[in-house]
């Protein structure tokens, strides 16, 4: 039996993360972070459906 794959999504830039999510995956409370638009964002995702539950602040550290 073959399972349905996907890529997750930024939800802010909406990229491809470096993730997939299969239909038994279930996640929750997971830190996505992209690395197109650096953002981190605070997920839940359970039957291909993504939630985002909300943005985090990312700092950058300046030297």
């Amino acid at each position: 039996m073959s399972k349905s794959e996907n890529w997750i999504l930024c939800p802010v830039c909406e990229n491809r993360t470096r993730l997939q999510i299969r239909t038994d995956t279930e996640q929750k409370n997971f830190s996505l972070y992209c690395p197109k638009c650096r953002q981190e964002s605070l997920i839940d995702a359970k039957d291909l459906q993504v939630t985002v539950i909300k943005r985090l602040e990312v700092k950058c550290k300046s030297d």
